[in-house]
Order: C-alpha cells, then structure tokens, then sequence
C-alpha cells in the first residue's frame, strides 16, 4: 500500500514538473492506443494493395520518374516522364512498399512494444530481484556465487547476447485471441495478437542483472536492520523474513528501475524485430527493417515508427525520472520545476 508521505511526493513533483506531465501524457496515451488499437486503426495493419504503394503522408508528396521507350521517325527513343504521387486523406500517415497503411501499423506497433516491454520488464524483474534479495540476504559464498554469474552477464554486450540466446532458444511467436475482435466490437482486424516469446524471455535474461544488483544493495541494507534481527531471534523462517520485511523495503528502487528498464527493453525489442529475430510482423523495428530500402525515396516508411519508438522511449523515461524524484528521499527535487 502507497503510504500518504510517498502520495505527497508524487503529487508535488508532478505539480513542478512539467516533464512529468508530459511523461505521464506519453505513457497514458501509448497504452491507450496499444489496448484500442483495433478501434483506433483506419485500416488492417496486414492488407496490401499494390495500387497505393508507396504512398507519402499528408503535406508531402512524391517525385517519381517513368521510363518509357517511343517510336520517332523510325527510331526507338527513351522517355523519361517525371510524375508526382500525392498524398491521400485515407493514409495519413503514408503507406508502404506494399500498400499497407502506416498509421496503422503503428498502431498495431506499439501492442508488440509495450507488451513485450512490460512482460520482459516483469520477467527481468522476477528473476533479478530474487537473485539479488537471496544473494543480499545470505551474503558470503551466496553473495560471491550469484553475483559473479551477474558480473559475467554484464561482460557482454546486451545486443550481442540477445542474438546468442535468441539463436538458442529459436523463434517463437506467443498467438492469443484479440478481444475486440473476438467480442465482435470491430471486424476486418487482425484475429490474434501475436508476441515474440522468445523476444520476452531473452530481453528478461539479458537485463535481470540490472535488477538483481539493485535488490542485492537493498537487501544489504535492511538485513542490518533491527526488526530483521527480532525477527531472526524469534525463530522466523529466512523465506518469511525476505517476503515480509526485505522484499517491501526495498521495493521504492526496483519500481524506479522497471520503469527505466521497459524504455530499455522497448529499445532492444526493436533492434532484434530490425535483425529479423522477431518472429512477428507487427513491430515498429520491423517497419524500420522493411524501409531501409526506401530511404532515398519513401522515408516515411522507416522515419514514422521510428518516431514511434522516440516519442515513447522519452515518454517512460520522462516518466522514470519523475517517480525517482519522487520516490527517492536523497534525491528530492531534482529536476523538479520544469
């Protein structure tokens, strides 16, 4: 339970910044369109049509040229026509190479991002902050032991790692049905919602150290305690110790943490669906995948999810920074008064 003195923090630093407000702003309205995304979407994410291809967003049009060859005074010569692609209302955002609709896709994007984000993030956490409670806890050859095995996660990069452990496990895509559809609130949408397993299960081995260092420097701390050394002396078991008293002490930093590490997380997500490591196709880093081909001449198709992940990588760190300021005593008011 939220204790008055911490809903006083909350409230004050955001009342000061105006970072936080838009943090706050950013986060409420990705998770918004993530949930609605069949409702929000003008188009299926999926259909193609060749016929609008390459398309580009309102206030933007496209210079393309033509090359046709023509009979003249009986010689073959070749024409080059310049024609210009305008935009259309109904793609506002642009479309593909394959005529799929930008805004939608993402739309349909963020679900695989936040999802993935904020399962990898729980995940991550499960395991780091047991590890580091135990190892924090226990202390000695425990404490040597996990930590270690921490420190020889950390020796590599977290992108390489992904890659490794993705080529071990293999790709595998997590299908559930889509509610809105199943309900039949909307029709002509995409059935299931499909999320790369594997994705999740090696962004949350890759980043549990984080989590586990943090609840190790905790666990430290409150062990010393004296109501965790009545509690030792009355006999209670080391599992009740770590659930009732060490575990709620240390939980302001690890909150402050996961909320960093789903931006981090979002970020590595996106870089595996750009190597092609993903599994699914509804994913602002395949988007980017998909239009570094087109660069020269349809921008849009990578520049807008891209722009996706920016504006929600900034927003959940804005938003990070703000329950830090909040939640952390040593550090009250800092960056406060935006």
């Amino acid at each position: 339970m939220i204790s008055p003195r911490t809903l006083r923090n909350l409230k004050r630093e955001f009342r000061q910044s105006l970072l936080a407000k838009i943090g706050v702003v950013v986060v409420i309205s990705v998770i918004l369109v993530a949930a609605f995304a069949p409702l929000l979407a003008p188009h299926n994410p999926t259909r193609q049509n060749l016929d609008d291809s390459n398309l580009p967003p309102l206030g933007f049009s496209k210079q393309t040229t033509q090359t046709s060859s023509q009979l003249v005074n009986g010689t073959v010569q070749i024409v080059n026509n310049t024609t210009y692609v305008e935009a259309q209302p109904s793609h506002p955002l642009g479309t593909d190479q394959l005529g799929r609709d930008m805004l939608s896709r993402v739309i349909y994007g963020a679900r695989t991002s936040l999802l993935v984000g904020l399962f990898g993030t729980a995940l991550a956490a499960l395991i780091g902050v047991t590890v580091g409670l135990v190892a924090g806890y226990y202390g000695k050859i425990v404490d040597d032991a996990l930590m270690r095995s921490a420190d020889i996660m950390l020796a590599f990069p977290s992108l390489v790692l992904a890659i490794a452990l993705v080529g071990l496990f293999k790709r595998a895509v997590l299908t559930f049905p889509d509610p809105l559809v199943a309900l039949g609130v909307v029709s002509g949408m995409p059935q299931k919602i499909a999320l790369p397993g594997t994705v999740i299960l090696v962004v949350a081995l890759v980043n549990w150290v984080w989590f586990a260092r943090v609840a190790r420097g905790e666990a430290l701390t409150v062990t010393g305690e004296e109501y965790v050394k009545a509690s030792r002396s009355v006999g209670a078991r080391d599992t009740f110790i770590l659930r009732k008293h060490i575990l709620p002490n240390s939980v302001t930093p690890i909150i402050v943490l996961a909320t960093i590490q789903i931006a981090a997380i979002i970020l590595l997500e996106s870089a595996l669906s750009y190597l092609g490591f993903s599994g699914v196709n509804l994913s602002w880093g395949f988007d980017i995948s998909q239009g570094r081909d087109y660069l020269a001449t349809s921008w849009w198709i990578s520049t807008v999810p891209g722009l996706a992940i920016v504006i929600t990588v900034i927003g959940i760190n804005l938003l990070g920074d703000w329950l830090r300021d909040a939640l952390d005593p040593g550090i009250e008011g800092e960056g406060g008064g935006v």
